[in-house]
């Protein structure tokens, strides 16, 4: 199957330098996210948390690494708290339940990889 074409808002971001953060926006309790890359082979989105919001906890049935990229975060992954702060980053492993509660004001990347293994 022939990979998805990039919509034309994402076609804008290819090749050019980009600030991360600046990506995706604060809302005031919220969650708000925005996919950079959406191919048959994985995804990778970027999410901004206001402070207190989260994720409740759920599987995927990949891999997925989660890099903070503004302000703190509890990532639990089988019921073992993990805190990160920008510049961290941590493998959510597939099929293992997760959850995300932003400390603070929190942005991260996600990135989903698609396998067979």
């Amino acid at each position: 199957m022939p990979a998805k074409k990039e919509a034309p808002e994402k076609e804008k971001l290819i090749g050019k330098a980009i600030k991360m953060s600046d990506l995706v926006g604060y809302q005031p309790g919220s969650v708000v996210s925005r996919e950079v890359i959406n191919k048959t082979t994985g995804t990778v989105t970027i999410f901004a948390f206001d402070e207190g919001e989260g994720l409740s906890t759920h599987s995927a049935p990949f891999d997925a690494m989660v890099v903070a990229v503004d302000g703190e975060v509890e990532i639990t992954i089988d019921d073992q708290p993990n805190h990160l702060k920008a510049g961290d980053m941590i493998i959510m492993p597939a099929g293992h339940p997760h959850s995300v509660k932003a400390l603070k004001k929190f942005k991260m990347l996600l990135i989903m990889i698609r396998s067979k293994e």
